[in-house]
């Protein structure tokens, strides 16, 4: 088995442009497992900056398969997302075997997020292995990586600076707006939408003194979370910003909505078949609805546009009376699939802060920091690998204490055979049952010790090769799936 990732993420793209890619992440790793014959297992992360997929291959020596399922995988994100197979395959950082350990940790720990330390990442990495279980596409080998990746991820959390120092995409969002603001204890704030983020959200806000918190769902959720959140559900979003000062719009329902899209056009098609079944001889077809030129969420409205926001502002007016004019109003955008319309930032008296403004004011982490942290994840990250790659010199281990089981047993024969033959040299009777056992448990301390550094051989030597076989069945898989795609595309204008 080969662990195998397709990452990408704030580092690699724009926001824009992982937006696009990550449309249809949901669906990606039931297919890929559904359709691929070498994916054991996919887990897929995606979140308000990142979009990862994580692969157990069972690939043969010749590496075939591996490259083919990079090569798939990127073809099924193209069709899902509507953008070019070529981009597709240039946007993604393909890893394989320690790295892709190495940078799972790295990102469950908070290391590669956007805000450094930030802790919902650890969060949202149990959650995409939750979900990969309940679509029944996880493996052994991937439960284990992952569970390994959030132990590591709470020692952060717990042994370092980085983990006491509160950091959060919510934290930053927060802090910007704050001098835009009222005292918090008078500030009133509305969140929009009722996922991990608008929990997070509550504490925040709470933590800064602000109690005045509503909530509003599309999707009727606002009263249970209300309940179980201490805040107050609110029906009509337009009233609810007449009165905020601050807007805290984390839903993701624009984001599920493409996902559902791209869905409804992948499943159960006979298109489907053609992009994974291996057959890159022939022509392949986009599936209905994503060859446009527009994209899948051209028709897609956002959660909040800017015609409700002036209604809102104009009813903070009328409510303002002889103010001069009304107090102005925070919005913080921290969906990746933009809950707010970025007209919404020309409203006149509207602050808009998106996932982009975010990224370029997060702040730095003092190196000593970083460092210490990822040196625990780095130990983690060899300790797992020996352990993991350890497994492929278990067949030659066994045959190693097969031999020695059986010079156990000649050895110890001999020794009796002695023994006997001496014992009746001075008439006496032959060893007891007991004196066996003593000869041969001496013997087989003997013999294990001078095993012991075979094994110890063994399993470096099998080590190694593993890490070699490994590299060498990526090798050339990045630029294997740029030429696929590259040749799918130019097959597709070729047809139009």
């Amino acid at each position: 088995m080969v662990l195998l990732s397709l990452t990408a993420s704030h580092r690699e793209l724009d926001l824009d442009a992982l937006e696009r890619l990550s449309t249809g992440s949901s669906s990606v790793g039931r297919v890929v497992v559904g359709t691929c014959g070498p994916v054991a297992g996919a887990v897929v992360i995606s979140t308000c900056n990142r979009f990862e997929l994580y692969l157990d291959v069972d690939a043969p020596l010749s590496g075939d398969s591996v490259r083919h399922a990079t090569r798939h995988v990127a073809e099924l994100v193209a069709h899902a997302s509507g953008v070019t197979g070529d981009v597709a395959a240039r946007s993604f950082t393909v890893r394989t075997g320690p790295e892709v350990t190495e940078h799972l940790f790295a990102v469950a720990s908070g290391l590669d997020a956007m805000v450094v330390g930030e802790r919902e990442i650890a969060g949202q990495v149990k959650r995409s292995l939750a979900i990969a279980r309940e679509q029944e596409t996880t493996s052994k080998t991937l439960e284990l990586l992952f569970q390994t990746a959030s132990r590591t991820s709470k020692r952060v959390g717990t042994d370092t600076e980085l983990g006491a120092a509160g950091r959060s995409v919510v934290a930053l969002a927060l802090d910007l707006a704050e001098s835009e603001l009222p005292p918090w204890d008078g500030a009133r704030a509305v969140l929009i939408g009722t996922g991990s983020y608008a929990g997070a959200s509550v504490a925040a806000l709470r933590a800064r003194g602000c109690e005045d918190i509503s909530v509003y769902s599309q999707s009727g959720r606002a009263e249970a979370f209300a309940e179980s959140h201490g805040v107050r559900p609110v029906d009509s979003l337009v009233e609810a910003l007449a009165d905020a000062d601050i807007v805290v719009s984390c839903s993701g329902a624009r984001g599920r909505a493409l996902a559902a899209r791209a869905d409804g056009d992948l499943a159960g098609t006979e298109e489907l078949g053609a992009i994974v079944a291996g057959n890159f001889g022939g022509q392949t077809t986009l599936p209905h609805g994503l060859s446009g030129e527009a994209g899948p969420e051209a028709s897609l409205g956002h959660v909040l546009d800017a015609a409700a926001v002036v209604r809102a502002r104009e009813r903070a007016a009328d409510r303002a009376g002889d103010e001069p004019e009304p107090r102005p109003l925070v919005i913080l955008d921290l969906a990746l699939h933009r809950d707010v319309d970025p007209l919404v930032a020309d409203v006149e008296g509207v602050l808009l802060y998106d996932l982009a403004t975010l990224k370029a004011h997060a702040p730095a982490v003092a190196h000593d920091v970083v460092a210490q942290a990822q040196g625990i994840v780095d130990s983690a990250a060899r300790r797992f690998e020996e352990t993991r790659l350890g497994r492929e010199a278990d067949a030659a281990v066994v045959a190693l204490l097969d031999e020695a089981e059986v010079r156990v047993v000649a050895e110890v024969d001999a020794a009796v055979a002695r023994l006997t033959d001496e014992l009746a040299l001075h008439g006496e009777p032959a060893p007891e049952e007991s004196d066996v056992d003593v000869i041969a448990r001496d013997v087989r301390k003997r013999v294990h010790a001078e095993l012991h550094d075979k094994i110890v051989a063994v399993r470096a030597r099998a080590t190694a090769e593993a890490r070699a076989a490994e590299a060498a069945l990526v090798q050339g898989a990045v630029a294997l799936t740029r030429t696929a795609s590259t040749q799918r595309d130019a097959d597709h204008r070729s047809r139009r």
